[in-house]
């Protein structure tokens, strides 16, 4: 027992260095299997963040277009010198609501070839594929002559193919602001509440509401396949979508809805693009 003892006392500090050494040991031990777990999980990470980057929104193809945050559906159509309606048939949506940031959307007909360089528009006259648009009082509108279950191909009413252009002026009043890229799209034409409002050119109107933001009560002309024309800021609208218009004939009266002073912001797009209206109308006021 004695000889134990000494011996258990002799030895103590050796027992407890054996034990300092295991506990050392599997303390290495764990720190190993975390340094060796590191670049794993690393690489796991880094997998997964390639993963994302992968499902990262890319460029459109020729022809759609992605949608953005603040998007609306009136507005990717005009940017594009579509009729909303049919992008909402192209992209079998619902309604004009339906849509979701980076949702991709085709913004020409099925089977037009989208113009050179600008993607997402078209040049080629409008054929089969369009669908039938309706007017906001429920009456129907065959708008870009598409064929129709029940209409015969003699009475379809296309949209006239590209053509020189030479715009009459909407309306006579003081030029409150000229076209400018990056600030105005248009031009700005001041003038009195009320004073009457005229196409112009012949067209369709495409587009007749207060939908898109910025624009007040606004109207929308699609002349041919490549022009139309905006008329935004009205007091009152005086033509339906759908409709035929001729050029000169009255379709809204002036006034400042969504705007901070009474006028007209008048704009000319080709192929969808804002272009300088002053180099399409036909004359000087």
């Amino acid at each position: 027992m004695v000889t134990l003892q000494r011996l258990g006392i002799s030895r103590g500090p050796a027992i407890f260095q054996g034990i300092l050494c295991a506990l050392s040991l599997l303390a290495f031990g764990a720190c190993s299997t975390r340094l060796i777990n590191a670049p794993i999980s690393d690489r796991f990470e880094a997998s997964a963040l390639a993963s994302q980057l992968a499902l990262a929104p890319s460029s459109p193809p020729p022809g759609y277009y992605r949608v953005k945050l603040g998007d609306t559906l009136y507005r990717i159509a005009l940017e594009h010198g579509q009729h909303y309606q049919d992008v909402v048939a192209w992209n079998h949506l619902q309604s004009s609501s339906q849509i979701a940031v980076d949702q991709l959307l085709r913004v020409v007909p099925p089977g037009a070839e989208p113009a050179p360089n600008t993607p997402g528009v078209s040049t080629a006259p409008v054929a089969d594929g369009a669908v039938e648009v309706r007017s906001l009082d429920g009456g129907g509108a065959n708008l870009y002559g598409a064929p129709v279950a029940s209409i015969g191909p003699s009475a379809q009413t296309a949209v006239p193919a590209a053509r020189a252009m030479a715009f009459a002026w909407p309306v006579r009043g003081p030029i409150l602001g000229t076209f400018d890229e990056l600030k105005n799209k248009g031009l700005d034409i001041g003038g009195i509440v009320g004073t009457p409002i005229s196409a112009a050119a012949e067209g369709r109107v495409v587009y007749a509401g207060n939908g898109l933001r910025g624009y007040g009560n606004l109207i929308i002309i699609k002349h041919d396949v490549t022009f139309l024309t905006a008329y935004a800021h009205n007091r009152a609208l005086f033509v339906k979508e759908g409709e035929a218009v001729a050029k000169g004939q009255k379709i809204a009266e002036m006034g400042n809805s969504d705007a901070n002073r009474v006028m007209l912001h008048f704009e000319v797009r080709q192929q969808g693009k804002p272009v300088d209206p002053m180099k399409y109308l036909s004359t000087p006021q």
